[in-house]
């Protein structure tokens, strides 16, 4: 272990600390100022610059003939983003779910991974499979700014607490940060820039240290892409969305997770797939394994979300024990060590259905709850 490669580690985390705090304050602020909520930043700006970083890695590596890493990063990172940033921020403070995040964001999300699942299959990730999950991500950011807009115009007529017509632009009384004076536009954009700046030189310096130590160990690019570059490259996300969290502003947080996840899927992947022609070959391991996980952690968000609209401190430890499983499970098989039957034999027979089990219970009491509270309104 090179120490140059641990002080880019440490350089990293605390450019992408900085990074994140610049970012959230620009984004939080133009939310403000241009009327729209921080849910709608956060599907939009936000996540696509937390992903520049994936984007980078991802280019790089295609250009340099190692698939396995940009494809390991892109799978490796959206799993790390619900499992892991989205479990650590609930764990900081529960999440409050939009219901719109429900209704749209969230099952685009999961019908995008279910694509890039098929378009896997045949082992190349094609030019018009990269233009189709591009065209995916183009129509949702153009759907999320459309709805955003409507809401800010519906949130620009509302009448305030005291009678008077609400002003333009105003925030709801429910989002963070509302009755504060938004600052400068181009203060603002300033905070967003230098944040961005900040978030990309922190990720490049941390993944570079941690690459360069992993793959003096001898691990292939796939189980590096899928661990230390995808967790390196998420670090942007983990620190915005933690971030936000701490300041109140917990749509920013979520949409940034949902956003960054489409993102990855339709530019990170979809993008490179398009511009080199020939595609990019995906490995038969990530097709039949990590694949299906990232597309299992999207499902899995969707009942957690849906019961009550938040994410409890209770289910972001349960998703930080299940990101911990999965990245035991991918080191257990790359180094072929003799815990890995056992381990896999525990997870498969007693925590996977364990889980299950609680999932459907918890679903089903939250979902009684809902009905009886409906039933108590409708009572004369």
């Amino acid at each position: 272990m090179d120490l140059l490669d641990v002080g880019r580690i440490l350089a990293g985390l605390v450019l992408l600390v900085l990074g994140g705090e610049l970012l959230v304050r620009g984004a939080s602020a133009l939310a403000r100022r241009v009327g729209i909520s921080s849910l709608v930043v956060g599907l939009t700006v936000v996540s696509a610059a937390t992903s520049a970083p994936e984007l980078a890695v991802s280019v790089g590596a295609v250009l340099r003939g190692e698939p396995g890493l940009a494809v390991g990063n892109v799978v490796g990172s959206n799993i790390a983003n619900v499992l892991l940033i989205l479990g650590l921020s609930a764990l900081v403070l529960p999440l409050v779910v939009k219901q719109r995040l429900v209704r749209i964001d969230l099952p685009w999300m999961v019908g995008l991974s279910i694509g890039l699942l098929l378009v896997s299959l045949d082992g190349r990730i094609g030019a018009v499979d990269g233009l189709v999950l591009l065209g995916a991500v183009v129509a949702h950011t153009a759907l999320t700014v459309v709805l955003g807009r409507r809401e800010a115009g519906l949130a620009a007529r509302a009448v305030a607490p005291d009678g008077s017509p609400a002003a333009p632009g105003r925030a709801a009384p429910a989002e963070a940060g509302a009755g504060r004076p938004a600052p400068a536009a181009g203060r603002s954009l300033l905070l967003v820039v230098l944040g961005i700046a900040l978030l990309v030189a922190g990720a490049t310096l941390l993944v570079e240290g941690a690459v360069s130590i992993a793959t003096g160990l001898g691990v292939s690019g796939l189980v590096v892409g899928l661990t230390v570059v995808a967790v390196g490259t998420s670090l942007p996300e983990l620190a915005t969305s933690v971030i936000a969290v701490r300041r109140g502003e917990r749509d920013l947080a979520v949409g940034n997770v949902v956003g960054s996840n489409i993102v990855n899927i339709g530019v990170v992947l979809g993008l490179p797939a398009l511009l080199s022609g020939r595609g990019i070959p995906v490995s038969g391991a990530a097709a039949a394994l990590d694949i299906p996980v990232m597309l299992a952690a999207s499902v899995a968000l969707l009942p957690v979300a849906f019961t009550g609209f938040a994410v409890a401190r209770w289910e972001g430890g349960l998703f930080v024990g299940l990101y911990l499983a999965y990245t035991g499970y991918v080191v257990l098989a790359a180094t072929a060590h003799d815990a890995l039957a056992g381990f896999t034999a525990v997870m498969a027979w007693f925590v996977l259905p364990l889980l299950a089990v609680t999932l459907v219970a918890f679903t089903a009491f939250e979902l009684g709850v809902r009905r009886g509270r409906r039933e108590v309104r409708r009572r004369p």
